[in-house]
């Protein structure tokens, strides 16, 4: 289909695109021949945290790295004055260009260097002609790396059942909070993030790392949609008592790649370009709560379910290689369960990433979620965690709660963050894969919750021995679980003095002192559905922990 429009073009002109023709193009090179920039001396376009961690995981440093040819560039734009670049891949060895004159076309597609030409966008950039030039990476964090040390366990507040259904807060208590993390935040702008009383210990703390606005005509992305201000707070808020983030001591860079005011293939030109910037400055974690399908704006760009392959959209080809890099990926669904499309979009289907689906604080998933799998098969969503009713900080320092995959992505983000914290020897394909498999159904996955919801105190007990850190709080395997009527805890050595249950809100719903027995049966058929944290303790004061879900 690239193919044929971009033939298309050339032989009938534009007059079969609806109204507004495209004036953006992502241009195709076939190499990287003669470029300045080489393989050994990565410091040109890495930064030092991405050359560490590079080095750290033996991530090899290749042609796919080294930035788009900047002579093909000059070449591209000495053809006429009015071309400007708006943003390039160098993953994909593409550039994108605003280029008004579609005469120009011809004498581009000559280029010996260029090898296909595919309109994505019909932008009127006239309006606002000295911001058009394609924004500059810094590829250094703002800050150096710091080292809080902060044991006090929180007071959640009102975020409590977003973090305690996946055991975070566990993981918090354990000194895991995203400290020395860096997450990168891929969104549509994050109005009023600067004024914001509850975001202002991020900024005094050094925690805010900087941020890079993409949108040609735009240059601060605390300007314009708020859509990245929610996001954010799921993670990064520490206010006790009211809410706190579930990385509440990681470190942030914001990159607006998303223009909420239209719907244009070229976004996802953006989204890939914005993906490279994040290898560049060593991310850790990225959430991105986007996702693209079909473009009201633009449907030449619309896709297919077809299409839903990981490998047909720009943007989840950039997805599955920054996975590959070093980085865990999250990647709201979408919220298309409901409509016509019903799918996950892009970059959602892409490899080596986790696709995060959405569900209630009980565990039960979202009738707006969408649904997997890919066109391929793969299972998707990856993971599930809580985008109904989530509590967020909204402009003007007003809390309140959100729908959407987009609060479900980040509210696991932070702690993929906090668990990779934890297991600092695994890698990022390593860590989504640990995720994976403490979700509530791995054994069982399915086309809405995906793998389930992820447990990521389990998963930081199970691996926590081969790596530097230690664990405190054992668990104890209970069945069935899921259960219906009765829960079964095994008593070995007759020592359970306890058994407690508290629902996913901290409340406890059910606590017995049982017999003596080797095993210990306690009725919940009378609880309403839904995920319940427990607890034993023991006639040493030992205690242990497990999670059920009663069905």
């Amino acid at each position: 289909m690239k193919w044929f429009l971009s033939i298309f073009l050339f032989c009938i002109g534009l007059s079969v695109y609806a109204q507004e023709p495209p004036t953006c193009y992502r241009i195709s090179l076939s190499d990287k021949n003669n470029t300045p920039y080489s393989t050994s001396e990565p410091s040109t376009f890495l930064s030092e945290r991405a050359l560490a961690k590079r080095a750290r995981f033996n991530i090899a440093i290749t042609e796919q790295d080294l930035p788009v040819n900047p002579q093909y560039l000059q070449q591209i734009k000495a053809l006429d004055n009015d071309i400007r670049v708006l943003c390039v891949s160098k993953w994909m060895n593409t550039v994108t260009i605003y280029c008004p004159d579609s005469t120009k076309l011809a004498n581009i597609q000559a280029l010996p260097f260029v090898t296909d030409i595919l309109p994505v966008a019909n932008y009127d950039l006239t309006m606002d002609y000295e911001n058009l030039s394609a924004a500059e990476e810094d590829i250094s964090p703002s800050v150096p790396l710091q080292s809080k040390d902060t044991v006090i366990p929180y007071d959640y507040g009102y975020g409590y059942p977003q973090i305690a259904i996946h055991n975070g807060h566990l993981l918090h208590n354990e000194g895991f909070r995203g400290d020395s993390m860096l997450i990168v935040v891929l969104d549509g702008g994050w109005n009023g993030f600067d004024t914001n009383a509850f975001f202002q210990p991020l900024f005094e703390n050094g925690q805010i790392w900087g941020s890079i606005d993409l949108i040609p005509w735009r240059n601060n992305v605390y300007n314009g949609h708020y859509h990245g201000t929610i996001v954010t707070s799921t993670m990064a808020v520490r206010s006790e008592g009211v809410l706190v983030g579930t990385a509440p001591e990681a470190n942030y860079f914001f990159i607006r790649s998303e223009c909420p005011d239209s719907e244009q293939l070229i976004e996802e030109d953006f989204w890939a370009q914005a993906a490279e910037i994040a290898d560049s400055l060593g991310a850790d974690v990225i959430n991105s709560s986007l996702g693209y399908t079909t473009f009201p704006e633009f449907p030449q760009g619309n896709f297919t379910y077809q299409d839903v392959d990981g490998v047909t959209s720009i943007a989840s080809r950039a997805a599955t290689i920054l996975g590959q890099k070093g980085v865990v990926v999250c990647i709201s669904a979408g919220n298309d369960g409901e409509n016509g499309w019903h799918y996950i979009g892009h970059p959602g289907d892409a490899f080596d990433v986790l696709t995060v689906g959405a569900a209630d604080a009980e565990g039960n998933i979202a009738h707006f979620s969408s649904r997997g799998p890919t066109y391929d098969g793969r299972v998707k969503p990856d993971i599930t965690s809580v985008g109904v009713n989530t509590v967020c900080i909204w402009p003007g320092d007003y809390l309140g709660t959100a729908n959407g995959t987009s609060l479900a992505g980040p509210v696991a983000a932070g702690l993929c963050a906090c668990l990779w914290q934890a297991l600092p020897t695994k890698s990022s394909t390593e860590i989504m894969q640990i995720i994976r498999e403490s979700g509530s159904c791995y054994n069982n996955p399915n086309d809405s919750l995906g793998y389930g919801i992820p447990d990521f105190f389990a998963a930081y007990q199970l691996h926590a021995h081969d790596g530097v850190a230690q664990y405190s709080i054992p668990t104890v395997s209970v069945f069935p679980n899921p259960c219906t009527d009765l829960v079964t805890i095994p008593n070995r050595e007759l020592n359970i003095q306890r058994v407690e249950l508290y629902s996913v809100d901290g409340r406890l719903v059910f606590s017995q002192q049982p017999e003596q027995e080797y095993f210990i049966t306690i009725q919940v058929g009378n609880l309403p559905s839904g995920f319940y944290t427990g607890r034993i303790v023991t006639d040493n004061h030992q205690i242990k922990v497990f999670k059920v879900l009663k069905q």
